[in-house]
């Protein structure tokens, strides 16, 4: 019953009014909310629930979304802010959900509320939603309650958060910028050999020439290009189709882009620093909180974005059980560098591996952001020079029978 309650009210359509007015029971002064079709309906529909309105106001309709990361982040951070200066947590979700740009994610948010006002754990209701609320954030959100220190863990929660979607951003900066470029660049010579080309061979043909050996070849290649370029298309939407299937069903795709995003020049030292930064954090932050190492490893496993260090978390947390020490567990993985090895092996001796931790996720944290920094301001005369020496030598190709000519006379 209480499931097609909530399907009904997800369903239900118009308009959300804010109200003020009097129970006639009570005389109590009451506020909140009301989806109706117009004001008139809101005010019969207060009326049944014994409310005399005495202020109706219609709300500004929300904007709805695909719920991101970002905005789980946004949460997070908010509700440890309203937790910290004292706030009921019914109320501060409630504040949340409702002052939230996305519709989608005020809906979400207030369903987690209903699941908390019947009785649900904060990490079950959480739970029920495990597409924006993963195991890392239920486990420290569990820790919290079951520890008394719920406020303090979701500001740990909502700064670990900040911090990996800082870093997500910046690697995903540092891609997008040349995969860009390359298809600019893939743009520039489609549209040169589909239009541009075509009209310098009308010319040439009109004049009987013979062409030089290189004009010949960039012609020929744009006269393929003119004449098939609707199966090249089409080739190429089936192909990027067929990748997107590919990638998201099977397994073995995944983790073979994973290795090859590893093992890329530059771009694998960042991708694999900042794997580790992430998997740093996501130790150390579960570790502080109390969770047991093994279990904490099991939620770290896909907090590093990358199936081959996911792989090797559960090695580490099979060692781990078996009574194997992290640093060894870790050093047998061949995923880590001798520095955060180092520092690992410091923390479990001086019983301080959440510090340690954090200390390496910092330095790792550091050196991607001055990586990409570092290759944003490389990439740019390189990229330039590239896309400048292809017009160049298809502009040599096209001009070539007309130095000939002017040879010839």
């Amino acid at each position: 019953m209480a499931t097609a309650k909530k399907e009904t009210v997800k369903k239900e359509k118009g308009t959300r009014f804010s109200f003020e007015g009097k129970s006639r029971a009570s005389q109590q002064v009451m506020r909140g909310e009301v989806i109706a079709k117009n004001e008139k309906d809101a005010q019969e529909k207060l009326a049944r629930r014994g409310i005399q309105v005495v202020h109706l106001r219609k709300m500004k309709t929300a904007k709805r979304s695909k719920i991101k990361h970002s905005d789980v982040t946004l949460f997070a951070r908010q509700l440890a802010t309203m937790m910290k200066a004292g706030l009921p947590l019914l109320q501060a979700f409630e504040i949340v959900a409702k002052g939230h740009s996305n519709a989608n994610m005020t809906d979400l948010l207030m369903e987690v509320r209903s699941d908390i006002e019947q009785g649900t754990a904060l990490a079950a209701a959480f739970g029920k939603h495990p597409k924006y609320f993963d195991k890392l954030f239920c486990s420290l959100v569990d820790a919290g309650e079951a520890g008394g220190v719920l406020d303090s863990l979701l500001d740990k929660l909502a700064t670990y958060m900040e911090k990996t979607e800082a870093i997500k951003r910046r690697v995903k900066g540092a891609l997008m910028y040349p995969t860009a470029v390359v298809i600019v660049a893939v743009g520039l010579i489609v549209l040169m050999m589909l239009f541009v080309l075509p009209s310098f061979g009308k010319i040439y043909s009109g004049l009987g020439a013979e062409l030089p050996h290189l004009t010949q070849i960039v012609m020929n290649v744009s006269d393929f290009f003119v004449a098939n370029w609707w199966w090249m298309l089409l080739l190429t939407i089936a192909a990027f189709i067929a990748w997107k299937v590919a990638f998201n069903k099977f397994f073995a795709v995944q983790k073979a882009v994973d290795k090859l995003m590893l093992n890329m020049p530059i771009f694998g030292e960042i991708v694999k620093k900042a794997a580790i930064a992430r998997w740093a954090r996501t130790t150390a932050t579960l570790f502080a909180a109390g969770v047991p190492l093994v279990e904490a490893l099991e939620s770290v496993a896909g907090a590093a974005g990358n199936i081959w260090y996911e792989e090797g978390t559960f090695q580490i947390r099979s060692k781990v059980q078996q009574g194997t020490s992290l640093t060894s567990a870790m050093q047998e993985t061949d995923l880590f560098p001798n520095m955060i090895l180092q520092m690992a092996a410091i923390g479990e001796e001086s019983g301080s591996i959440d510090d340690m931790l954090n200390k390496a996720a910092e330095f790792y944290e550091d050196e991607v952001d001055q990586a990409v920094d570092t290759l944003s301001s490389l990439m740019e005369p390189i990229i330039m020079v590239v896309l400048g020496s292809i017009v160049g030598f298809l502009l040599i190709a096209m001009y070539l029978p007309l130095f000939s000519m002017g040879d010839a006379f």
